[in-house]
């Protein structure tokens, strides 16, 4: 039998099929999807639960003519095979290959980037108006999750979108329950409460239907309920949420029963205003071991898993995320005001043994950075020691809570950066390349880099001592490779001084691997080679600058944005004091593409064989 999904290169294949052949379409593309996810790792759950949904999307609407805006974006691997990806499909998340997430300049099927939560009802909105000014007739769809609905921006978008009737926009609810950590909050309640009773909306239908089949009393009649509706809601069934925003509601809708989905949408579609519609479904559907544990494979590692057992190879050793759940842990049993906060990230930031420990100071505010922030900052205020465990990525929506609620009038706040630099493969949108720079910027922050595991402790108990906003920044995965020299502890700065060198090395973190290692093949080649270590970057610690100004050449290594990163203050404060020498940084400039860390470290120039030649070639040139 001929594969299906292999006749589909674009939406108006998908048009084409037999509507019998849509669930074997659907079957096909899950056989698709743990196939590859097996082999190349990816967002694995939630795409497996949007199959239906996807495809009744296409049959429907004219994409890209209609925008479907995808929030969040990782949910769009179906979207992808049905829009002539398919061929370069085993490419996904891997360097030069296909996205994670959609981009517009990967397909003009994908009409906006969507690697961070909740932007996609304000983005749609957009799409709608712009729509409306040129008088094109098309819709814009934006598709969200029930876990980026806890998030502030769709609830601005709901607002602002509710009171323009005349635009032609959906709202496309994907409610499985789940965001990444099980979702949390009145939100999820509320869904739930609708998702049990779809009691009147079914009356509602039926009802409708019946009087349009009147040809002389059905229009009056359907007019005098319409005047009574709000009425009749209010006994049979409390008005929605959505609709108080201005739209019209439509579900709860079976996210996986196609020929509903596609009728459902084809009304929404007809309706020409803004439209709601709540679809349920199952993420990890068709896939067992997915349905069982949807959060363990909401994003399955590059390593893949095995289809057979559901099993990922063992990656082996602690993390950087699991030693600070275990330090976080230690530091909670010695203070009782000491209280965890993530968005949505319990295991991922290492945060589950805390939340059994000590449930009563575990908070998971779902996705909602900026209310994660500010929250913690009433903690403070309270009384309480709050750490904020957060990606670096997604810390960046903190900005403004961070200077206004955290730093004008100081609160006891440690951030807890997870995933600080290079992260491979989600690319672009999750680099955690920002907080450097970003908080260089508040005044009187302290930010700590771990090079290895007892820094992260030690740090962490350091930054707990003090007062005030504080920040400690580690990378994804374990630790890099280090001479013995480099592994004691450091809080603020180590000087591994040669005498007959001219040269100096200035780094932090976990690039310290690679700048070590550039040191040694220096060293090799008779080239006399110093080190300096920096453990607290902010505030720096201007008191090892006067022993620095000797040297003939210092290079400043980061992996961060260059533009407000350390090495531009640390140049600064040295030629503030008069350095005769030679400086130079090298540091990430631009977005970074997807790749793994080692790839991404290779083509920035941040790998220990490219130091060395770069270095060797500017001091000798």
């Amino acid at each position: 039998m001929k594969n299906l999904l292999e006749t589909i290169h674009s939406p108006q294949d998908v048009k084409n099929l037999p509507l019998q052949d849509l669930p074997r379409l659907a079957y096909e593309i899950r056989r698709t999807l743990i196939r590859t996810m097996s082999k190349t790792g990816g967002h694995l759950a939630s795409n497996l639960g949007v199959v239906e949904l996807t495809i009744a999307l296409h049959r429907v609407f004219d994409s890209p003519a209609d925008k479907l805006i995808w929030d969040v974006g990782h949910q769009s691997y179906v979207h992808k095979l049905l829009t002539g990806r398919l061929d370069r499909f085993d490419t996904l998340r891997q360097q030069n290959g296909l996205s994670g997430f959609p981009r517009h300049q990967e397909s003009e099927h994908d009409a906006f980037i969507g690697g961070h939560s909740s932007t996609s009802i304000s983005a749609a909105l957009g799409f709608a108006r712009a729509n409306r000014l040129k008088g094109d007739p098309h819709h814009a769809v934006a598709i969200i999750g029930d876990g980026a609905l806890t998030g502030g921006l769709a609830y601005e978008g709901l607002n602002n979108a509710g009171r323009s009737p005349n635009n032609r926009l959906i709202v496309l609810l994907n409610d499985n329950e789940m965001s990444i950590s099980e979702n949390v909050g009145a939100i999820a309640r509320y869904l739930s409460v609708i998702r049990s009773q779809p009691e009147y909306f079914k009356t509602k239908d039926t009802i409708i239907d019946f009087l349009d089949a009147m040809p002389v009393f059905g229009t009056p009649l359907k007019h005098a309920m319409s005047v009574t509706k709000d009425a009749l809601k209010r006994s049979v069934y409390q008005k929605t949420f959505f609709e108080e925003f201005g739209f019209t509601y439509m579900g709860p809708v079976d996210g996986h029963d196609i020929r509903q989905l596609i009728q459902v949408l084809e009304r929404a579609r007809s309706l020409c205003r803004p439209v709601f519609v709540h679809v349920h479904t199952v993420k990890g559907k068709g896939y067992t071991f997915a349905e069982q544990n949807p959060g363990v494979y909401h994003g399955v590692s590059g390593s893949g898993f095995d289809i057979r057992t559901g099993s990922s190879p063992d990656t082996g050793g602690p993390t950087f995320s699991s030693v600070f759940g275990d330090a976080l842990c230690e530091l909670a049993g010695e203070d009782d005001t000491l209280c965890a906060v993530t968005a949505a990230m319990r295991e991922g930031t290492g945060l589950g043994d805390f939340a059994t420990l000590y449930p009563s100071r575990f908070f998971d505010v779902g996705i909602a950075e900026e209310h994660a922030a500010t929250f913690c900052c009433g903690l403070a205020a309270g009384g309480m020691r709050p750490v904020f465990a957060v990606y670096s990525t997604f810390l960046q929506r903190c900005y403004d809570e961070l200077i206004h609620d955290a730093s004008i009038e100081p609160q006891n706040l440690l951030l807890a950066i997870d995933r600080a630099g290079l992260v491979g493969s989600d690319g672009e949108t999750h680099q955690g390349i920002f907080d450097v720079a970003m908080l260089r910027t508040i005044p009187g922050v302290r930010l700590y880099a771990p090079a290895h595991f007892d820094d992260l402790r030690a740090m962490l108990r350091e930054a707990h001592r003090h007062t005030g906003l504080c920040a400690v920044r580690y990378p994804r995965g374990g630790e890099p490779e280090l001479p013995a020299e480099l592994r004691e502890v450091c809080l603020n700065y180590t000087h591994l001084q040669n005498p007959d060198a001219q040269l100096l090395l200035v780094s932090y973190g976990r690039e310290l691997g690679p700048v070590s290692a550039a040191a040694a093949i220096l060293r090799q080649k008779g080239i006399p080679t110093s080190l300096l270590r920096i453990g607290r970057l902010l505030p720096l610690d201007e008191g090892m600058l006067p022993s620095l100004l000797g040297y003939r050449w210092i290079f400043f290594i980061e992996e961060g944005i260059r533009a407000g990163g350390v090495g531009e203050q640390f140049g600064s404060l040295l030629m503030d004091r008069h350095f005769k020498g030679n400086y130079r940084c090298r540091a990430i400039e631009g977005f970074v593409p997807q790749a793994t860390v080692s790839a991404s470290l290779r083509s920035l120039g941040l790998d220990a064989d490219s130091l060395a030649t770069w270095i060797e070639k500017e001091t000798r040139g």
